[in-house]
């Protein structure tokens, strides 16, 4: 109960959070966060910007007997949470497969808001398949699409290809971007500004859809 407790001392601090529990607790958010439906409140975005920034500067090192240099840590990075990720998708999908349409009818509780699984599942029915990869980039629907996936019984071949490329795109693009960013000095002096940044670009989409929505239903 301890480490739980000091785990969402430290969600405040991605650098401090990083440093304390390593390799593990970023699998471990990563994983939540797409394959547990408690996980939405979870850093996605910052958090792998953040890692890709520690393991480029080389405050965060592979797990020995591993070359201790960066390359090699940004491949152990992209691995380690390539395969949280696709397991989280996976996971999810079987929790929709499974629970299907009872979950619409689960109250909402400190951990699930039943209003993330409704307009994840209302931009399901618009771009079908494609939500798999779209909703990486978009917090709350990368928790929810892989269970909405499950619900509405895509193939699971099918939905494994999606599941592929969008763990890959996103996990590497924003581990990339926080290893090249990371380096420039404006950044470093300003990188609070920038995380936020990071997150503000990531709901842009929601936000977006939303307007959208709002304006046709208009």
């Amino acid at each position: 109960m301890d480490q739980i407790a000091e785990f969402f001392s430290k969600l405040h601090n991605l650098h401090e959070l990083i440093r304390w529990g390593g390799w593990f607790v970023l699998a471990a958010i990563v994983f939540a966060e797409t394959g547990l439906l408690a996980g939405f409140f979870l850093p996605g975005d910052s958090l792998l910007f953040v890692a890709g920034f520690l393991v480029g500067s080389g405050a965060l090192k592979p797990p020995e007997p591993l070359p201790q240099d960066p390359l090699t840590g940004m491949i152990v990075l992209n691995v380690v949470l390539m395969t949280a990720g696709f397991l989280g998708n996976t996971s999810g999908y079987w929790v929709g497969a499974k629970a299907g349409r009872r979950l619409f009818e689960r109250p909402n509780s400190r951990f699930f808001k039943k209003e993330h699984l409704v307009k994840t599942q209302a931009f399901y029915d618009e771009h079908g398949g494609k939500t798999i990869i779209m909703a990486e980039f978009m917090p709350f629907a990368r928790t929810f699409a892989p269970v909405v996936a499950g619900i509405a019984k895509m193939p699971y071949a099918r939905f494994m290809s999606f599941n592929l490329v969008g763990v890959v795109v996103w996990i590497f693009s924003m581990t990339l971007l926080g290893s090249l960013l990371g380096g420039i000095p404006l950044v470093q002096k300003h990188f609070e500004k920038v995380v936020l940044l990071i997150i503000l670009l990531s709901v842009a989409p929601a936000i977006l859809h939303f307007l959208k929505a709002r304006k046709g239903h208009k």
